[in-house]
């Protein structure tokens, strides 16, 4: 069983370590020694085993070695491997046939091919993805393995070591797949004119004549995302560059979290269907330039400009390289252009129907209260005539006092915060600008005084922490004029600085996604700032952060 195994395996090595080919049949023939039990291999243990000096090997095309001919290996990958000569060890197909009259000193495999023997091989015959067929002259020394295939087996034809068929019923037969292999695999493309490849085009046609239907379904979200990408292409390819990122790290948090493993695959769907919506939005796009001028009429039609820009794109798919280049690009793009059509839907949703405020706050609760405080003599004054005669100046001065008195604590204590809230957000550049200021600053000091480099986010961290509760700011945010506050008005504190310092490691580790949320976020706000509560505001030129 042990050098049945190593035999399949020296098989499937042919696919990427041909070079090696030769020293995994020289092990194959070491282990054939240590194993005294056969007497094939008891025959091949009486004369030493010699190098390898006449291989055979074809990539693309067929091997053949001719009657009388001699070699130590014939392999061939894409192609058929036909010995009718003597091969002192194995002879091996991949995607492809192999065909053996000739006698061979080791094994007889295909992979992704079917085989015939006819003539003496002393060890094992094997296909995989494919059919045996042993001739009327076959004489096989060990077993004849067929993986999801039939063995046919002449009644003349000896098996030494048996013959067993594994059948793998939902595996289909490959073959078909060898010519776009051979015409457009390698050459970098996904269509080529070439025989075989009629099963390609077809898929390539059907595939046009959905999109064409898309978008006759769905032409207003179409001709969303063409303009979206018209209007934000640096944010769509930022958005699909993102997505790729942070689909592998949203799949293993779903697995961690172990009922999120049933999300996983309505999470893949949902990602196929985008990237497929999305490369009908990109045809629509490439259709749409080409038709430019037409701005009447049926040519006009978002479906028609799905139709051009797909003809167009089908055939560059011909073309070597750039066909392969160009089909990943338009799915990446695609995807992109959908989700951050998504995102800007969603935000104008947003601002169409804004969320109740439950009342005035900050800065707004001072101003009610201080209109509230103006407008309560003249009640006063107008229940005093209607009751009992009393001196209105007086309770108007008692009355202003003490709301006076009641407001000033709280505008104290909110106003600065509040009013901050005013300005503007800092965006995501400048921030980076900022931290890197910090960065530096604390590499600095880790460098030159406190010693060990492994403490430097931890110290960065407390640093951060420290200046956030002390000044609303560190040294990065002094050059660029940013301040951090909190949304609801109030000033910063321990609690919320320590845990607006801890979560950055989040924002941090998830590959830098904390960060780089700031350049989408509606509130410029990174993963830290949303679970701490707080905004980075650039403070205007004038007012002091020291």
């Amino acid at each position: 069983m042990r050098n049945r195994t190593r035999r399949l395996s020296a098989a499937f090595a042919a696919l990427g370590c041909l070079p090696l080919l030769t020293g995994v049949a020289r092990s194959e023939r070491s282990a054939e020694l240590s194993n005294p039990s056969t007497p094939v291999l008891v025959a091949a243990a009486a004369a030493p085993t010699p190098p390898h000096e006449n291989v055979i090997v074809s990539v693309g095309h067929d091997s053949t070695l001719a009657a009388g001919e001699r070699a130590d290996v014939v392999v061939s990958v894409l192609g058929a491997s036909v010995s009718a000569g003597e091969v002192s060890d194995v002879v091996v197909s991949v995607l492809g046939n192999t065909r053996v009259t000739g006698p061979v000193g080791n094994a007889a495999v295909a992979v992704m091919g079917s085989i015939y023997v006819n003539s003496k091989v002393k060890g094992d015959v094997a296909a995989v993805l494919g059919n045996v067929e042993l001739g009327p002259n076959a004489d096989v020394g060990g077993q004849v393995t067929a993986v999801a295939g039939t063995v046919t087996r002449d009644p003349d034809a000896a098996v030494r070591g048996g013959v067993r068929s594994v059948g793998l019923p939902w595996v289909p037969s490959l073959t078909w797949l060898r010519p776009w292999i051979e015409n457009c695999l390698f050459y970098g493309r996904p269509l080529a004119f070439a025989p075989g490849l009629g099963w390609a085009w077809t898929i390539a046609l059907v595939s046009l004549a959905l999109y064409v239907l898309g978008a006759l379904l769905f032409p207003a979200g179409v001709d969303r995302c063409v303009r979206t990408f018209e209007e934000y292409p640096g944010h769509s390819i930022l958005t699909a560059v993102l997505t790729i990122v942070a689909t592998p790290v949203a799949m293993v948090l779903l697995t961690i979290t172990v009922i999120g493993i049933l999300a996983i695959p309505f999470l893949g769907i949902a990602l196929l269907a985008a990237e497929s919506f999305g490369k009908l939005a990109m045809l629509a796009w490439i259709g749409r330039r080409v038709t430019k001028p037409a701005t009447a009429g049926a040519t006009s039609h978002v479906a028609f400009t799905v139709f051009i820009g797909g003809l167009i794109v089908t055939a560059l798919y011909v073309v070597p390289v750039l066909g392969f280049i160009l089909y990943k690009v338009l799915g990446l793009l695609g995807l992109g252009v959908v989700i951050y059509a998504l995102l800007l839907a969603v935000r104008a949703r947003r601002e169409a129907y804004p969320p109740r405020s439950p009342g005035p706050t900050g800065a707004g609760f001072a101003a009610a209260a201080a209109s509230t405080s103006a407008h309560a003599p003249l009640h006063s004054d107008a229940k005093a005539e209607a009751a009992e005669p009393q001196p209105p100046a007086q309770s108007a001065e008692q009355s202003g006092a003490a709301d006076a008195t009641a407001a000033a604590p709280t505008s104290s204590k909110t106003a600065p915060a509040a009013a901050a809230l005013a300005y503007a957000r800092a965006g995501f550049w400048i921030r980076m600008g900022a931290l890197f200021i910090d960065v530096v600053l604390i590499g600095v000091i880790v460098h030159f005084i406190v010693g060990p480099e492994r403490i430097h986010l931890l110290l960065l961290a407390s640093y951060g922490a420290v200046m956030w509760k002390l000044k609303g700011t560190t040294v990065g945010g002094v050059v660029f004029n940013l301040q951090v506050v909190r949304l609801d008005g109030r000033e910063l504190d321990w609690a919320t600085a320590i845990v607006r310092a801890l979560s950055c490691f989040l924002s941090l580790f998830v590959l830098g996604l904390g960060f780089i949320w700031i350049a989408f976020d509606e509130q410029k706000q990174a993963w830290h700032d949303k679970i701490a509560g707080t905004v980075v505001v650039r403070v205007p030129k004038g007012v002091s952060l020291l």
